[in-house]
C-alpha cells in the first residue's frame, strides 16, 4: 500500500512511520491484497489534541477514519481502526453481493415461475416416490398482476403461484377443465 503523509505542525520519525506502513498493510490486504491501494494521511495539532485523518480510495468508495487524541499514535491509531472496519464492511458487501451474468439472469426470471409450480406425479401400483420440488424464496422476483399471471401461464400448466403487485399478497392461479380459471388469494 502506497501512503502519502501530510503533515501539519506535525512531523513523524522515521521508526514511527515505519510503525504506520505496517498497520496500513494490514488495511491494504483486507481490502485487496493483488491491487496497489493508496492512502492518504492527514496529521494536525490544534491546541495539544492531534486530529489524524486518514482517507482511501477503494473502487469507486471512499474510505474515511478520522480519530482524536491527545497522543499522536493514539489518534492515528484509531482513525486505521475506523477505516479497518469500513475496510471489513466494504469488503463483504462486495463478495456478499451475488454477480450473475445478464443472460443467466434472465433466462432464470423466466424459468422461474415453472420451478415455482410443484407438479404432482401420477401415482403407480409400484409404489413410485413422490417428489418434492423446493423453490428458492431467497431470489427477489417481481410482483404480477393478474393479467400479467393469465398470459404467464400456457397451456402445459395447470397452476402459477405468484405475488400479487396490488395486495403483495401470495396468489394462486388454476386453470379449470372447462379451460376458465379460479384465482385463491392468501
Amino acid at each position: 500500500m502506497k501512503i502519502t503523509y501530510t503533515g501539519r505542525q506535525v512531523e513523524l520519525a522515521p521508526a514511527q512511520l515505519k510503525k504506520l506502513e505496517a498497520r496500513f498493510a494490514k488495511i491494504g490486504v483486507l481490502l485487496d491484497g493483488k491491487r496497489e491501494c493508496e492512502a492518504h494521511v492527514i496529521l494536525s495539532l490544534e491546541r495539544h489534541l492531534h486530529h489524524a485523518e486518514a482517507t482511501i480510495h477503494y473502487f469507486n468508495h471512499q474510505l474515511v477514519g478520522l480519530g482524536s487524541n491527545t497522543d499522536l499514535f493514539n489518534a492515528i491509531h484509531s482513525a486505521a481502526e475506523k477505516l479497518e472496519k469500513q475496510a471489513v464492511k466494504a469488503r463483504t458487501k462486495w463478495r456478499d453481493t451475488k454477480r450473475t451474468p445478464r443472460k443467466a439472469a434472465s433466462e432464470a426470471e423466466t424459468e422461474r415461475p415453472a420451478e415455482a409450480e410443484a407438479e404432482p406425479e401420477p401415482e403407480s401400483d409400484a409404489g413410485t416416490e413422490r417428489r418434492v420440488h423446493r423453490v428458492n424464496h431467497h431470489q427477489k422476483r417481481k410482483p404480477m398482476t393478474l393479467e400479467e399471471a393469465l398470459l404467464q401461464m400456457d397451456k402445459s400448466r395447470d397452476y402459477l403461484v405468484y405475488r400479487d403487485a396490488e395486495t403483495d399478497r401470495i396468489a394462486v392461479l388454476v386453470r379449470r377443465r372447462d379451460g376458465n380459471f379460479d384465482l385463491v388469494e392468501a
